[in-house]
């Protein structure tokens, strides 16, 4: 049986501001060999946690060309591609060069709080028009819509091109009626990195991690372990990193991880505003944390 194409580890990859909040271009381009260096399975681009929803349309176009040209066809790239005007959504499709790029992750649509038949034509629409395959994103957290298992399941079963869920709803029922009821074929993505381990065991085929940009080696390994039942590789790793999970997400994402990975040297803990850097007692337990981590 074929491995799904976006199993194990994805990194949702942050994009690192220089102090005038441009793109610095060259520490992206540490941070993605890094990365994938260190082993994660796939980038996933200009998602929530990359600030694109500050960025401008060339921007973001940029941002893709320069990651592609980065990644040179090393590990699969998922781009994302949401919003809450299907239209809007559907154009943008249309006009993207997707060489390089293996799929989109597609947000459910967020402020507007559409009805769950408004989610199935929304996310057919998408399907109808996209050359590559489409990973659904529920984050209630963030768009104030949940999209239900069986609403998932009802586009999993009608749209071949719909071939996974980033499922970041913190409702592990939820996650287990996926689960139990997915067609063969179809994958369910943690989207949250303190629930991956779990969410594995269950059936999960891994996570799209925002850790994963700081810990890529550990949070790689762990996902590994677990794909392949072995919990007793897999638990003490996540145990040691579920402090620093719960800790990058305490003032927001991606605050928290940015500076994380300033304290790993590796960027400037710069965000772009409405965004900003996290408060200074943060920052510093940040500091112990990972300096603990590293012991």
């Amino acid at each position: 049986m074929t491995k799904p194409l976006f199993t194990g580890t994805g990194v949702a990859l942050i994009t690192p501001f220089r102090k005038q909040e441009t793109p610095d271009f060259s520490k992206l381009e540490e941070l993605i060999d890094f990365v994938i260096d260190s082993g994660v399975d796939y980038i996933v681009a200009l998602g929530t946690t990359s600030e694109a929803a500050t960025m401008s349309d060339q921007e973001r176009s940029a941002l893709r060309d320069f990651i592609v040209e980065c990644v040179g066809g090393r590990v699969p790239i998922m781009l994302g591609m949401g919003g809450n005007n299907t239209r809007a959504v559907t154009d943008a499709i249309s006009q993207t060069n997707f060489d390089g790029i293996q799929g989109i992750l597609s947000v459910t649509p967020y402020y507007n709080k559409p009805q769950q038949r408004g989610l199935v034509q929304h996310f057919k629409s998408i399907a109808d028009v996209s050359p590559v395959p489409v990973v659904l994103y529920n984050v209630p957290g963030r768009t104030s819509c949940n999209m239900k298992a069986e609403t998932t399941l009802q586009l999993a079963e009608e749209c071949p091109n719909i071939i996974a869920i980033k499922e970041a709803s913190g409702d592990m029922g939820q996650v287990m009626e996926l689960l139990r009821c997915k067609p063969a074929g179809f994958s369910v993505i943690s989207g949250d990195d303190a629930l991956t381990c779990p969410m594995i065991a269950m059936g999960a085929s891994g996570v799209i991690s925002v850790m994963a940009n700081a810990l890529p080696k550990e949070m790689s390994d762990m996902v590994r372990y677990a794909l392949k039942g072995d919990l007793k590789r897999a638990l003490p790793l996540h145990y040691k990193m579920l402090p620093l999970m719960g800790a990058i997400f305490e003032e927001g994402n991606p605050g928290g991880i940015k500076a994380l990975l300033e304290i790993e040297g590796l960027i400037v803990n710069q965000l772009r505003s409405p965004l900003c850097k996290v408060s200074k007692p943060l920052y510093n337990k940040l500091a112990t944390l990972y300096n603990d981590f590293k012991k």
